[in-house]
């Protein structure tokens, strides 16, 4: 069953790289999160928030559960080549290297131009900081943020649930994802009600995120450093990222590229001084959000590279160990 999802895993991949998220087109992701949505309005109220908060969780998983379960089993069932395609189907939704790069793209195409205006516009599209006073520097500092800490959660992530359980578990790593960027912020409508998925997204990123902290320096030379020094930043800066996960991408992208992440953003015109990752070697350019999209790009195809190694050293052991058993 690995080498099933295996090549699911490498057609997803491609499917994403070729087609990407249309806008138009049905999405499960949509339909989660109107799940959410609904479930949210009905049961974010009143006592026993936290409580409530993990029901609504739990319900939202299981019920995705059940039917990637059920149509990837049917799918199977049928014949396995329908199996595969299905799952790739299912696992090329939940990933998004190319709508990643382009969102990144539609930032630094105006700021290349000189438009600082129209770059800001487009950077608010894709964070939640305050954009209208971003000089270039800022400005270009958040789409490379963005994609350093976006290839875990929007590639790498179900990909790697996806060896573990195929379409059905890439699925619950996607639903999770969708309940934690919804409702797992530590606001007063949130805190509670959000604190089980927000818990539980940094569960089944852990993992996944140190592995692509770790690729990302295997796949890409650093531009200003040795590599020594680039590993020494990594694991220092990884931690001071308030999140458990998401400093390993974005210490990993300062490392490289020379540059310093993190400092202060505003949100809502309230100040929030984020740790600073990397050393600032060299100023930050409109030139650098490429440079990230390259390392994005060369990350997850060392990613899926990584999967098909440690996919067969599995299925290499499972096979051992049942040639081995007695009975």
């Amino acid at each position: 069953m690995i080498l099933y999802h295996l090549t699911a895993i490498s057609i997803a991949y491609f499917i994403d790289k070729i087609v990407g998220d249309p806008p138009n087109w049905p999405h499960p992701v949509r339909w989660i999160g109107s799940l959410i949505s609904f479930l949210e309005k009905r049961l974010n109220h009143g006592k026993n928030k936290r409580l409530k908060g993990v029901a609504m969780l739990l319900f939202v998983l299981l019920l995705v559960l059940f039917f990637a379960l059920l149509l990837v089993a049917i799918s199977y069932r049928i014949h396995p080549i329908i199996g595969v395609a299905i799952e790739s189907i299912i696992i090329a939704t939940t990933i998004a290297q190319k709508s990643l790069k382009e969102a990144a793209l539609e930032v630094h195409a105006p700021l290349e131009k000189g438009d600082l205006a129209g770059a800001r516009i487009k950077l608010s599209y894709i964070v939640g900081r305050d954009t209208d006073s971003l000089n270039e520097s800022e400005t270009a500092r958040g789409a490379i943020e963005t994609v350093a800490e976006n290839t875990c959660d929007g590639v790498t992530a179900p990909l790697f649930w996806a060896l573990i359980g195929g379409a059905p578990l890439a699925m619950v790593y996607r639903a999770t994802n969708t309940c934690d960027s919804m409702v797992g912020y530590k606001n007063d409508r949130y805190k509670e009600f959000g604190w089980a998925s927000a818990k539980w997204d940094d569960v089944m990123n852990w993992i996944p995120s140190r592995l692509t902290g770790v690729l990302m320096l295997l796949g890409t030379k650093p531009l200003s450093i040795k590599y020594r020094r680039a590993w020494m930043i990594l694991f220092r800066d990884a931690r001071k990222h308030p999140s458990p996960n998401s400093g390993w991408g974005e210490a990993a992208v300062a490392a490289i590229l020379g540059i310093q992440l993190g400092g202060i953003n505003y949100y809502k015109g309230i100040i929030s001084n984020r740790a600073k990752m990397g050393d600032p070697l060299v100023p930050i350019q409109a030139a650098h959000i490429l440079l990230a999209n390259k390392i994005l790009d060369k990350t997850v195809l060392l990613y899926v590279l990584f999967l098909w190694i440690g996919g067969m050293i599995l299925e290499f052991a499972f096979t051992w160990i049942k040639s081995a058993a007695p009975f």
